[in-house]
């Protein structure tokens, strides 16, 4: 697991657990930005999502640090019933302030560089249809949609697939 891993002026790190707050405020604003309506209500605690992310013992959650300010996060782990070569980014954000910056880029590479020392040769997530400015992200990373994983009638999320470069 990446401890500690300095690009430029960035640090990308193991969250916290008394970071919890801040991620999930993060994740909101991110979230905010897809929604044509806004972030549709919900009784969904999404702090205490975080905070089990952050202390699952399978899970990691990396945080890109900017000048001592959490700009940017990755949660990813296998998820139950898939094989042990395949990990799924569940939630991968940036700060929207600092969209364009690099931090997506480096923060990327930072799970990419996990996913090979921990021997995942696949990596799966789920965007939503609505948020174009991540599907072009993802695309210019190099994850392509999911041949196992068709979007399905009334869906609202497409699912993608990504080859982890093997050593």
């Amino acid at each position: 697991m990446i401890n500690e891993r300095v690009t430029g002026g960035l640090m990308i790190r193991t969250a916290l657990p008394a970071e919890t707050e801040t991620i999930a405020d993060l994740h909101f604003r991110a979230r905010s930005t897809y929604y044509p309506d806004g972030v549709p209500p919900s009784d969904f605690d999404w702090y205490e999502a975080w905070r089990g992310s952050i202390a699952r013992p399978d899970g990691h959650v990396l945080c890109a640090v900017e000048r001592g300010r959490i700009a940017g996060i990755a949660s990813f782990r296998t998820p139950d019933g898939a094989p042990a070569e395949t990990v799924k980014l569940f939630q991968f954000h940036v700060d929207p302030d600092r969209w364009r910056s690099g931090i997506g880029t480096a923060l990327h590479a930072a799970c990419v560089e996990e996913w090979q020392a921990d021997g995942k040769r696949t990596a799966v997530l789920d965007v939503h249809v609505d948020n174009r400015r991540a599907q072009g992200f993802y695309a210019r990373q190099g994850w392509v949609p999911d041949p196992e994983n068709p979007p399905a009638e009334g869906d609202h999320h497409l699912f993608l697939r990504y080859r982890v470069p093997g050593e």
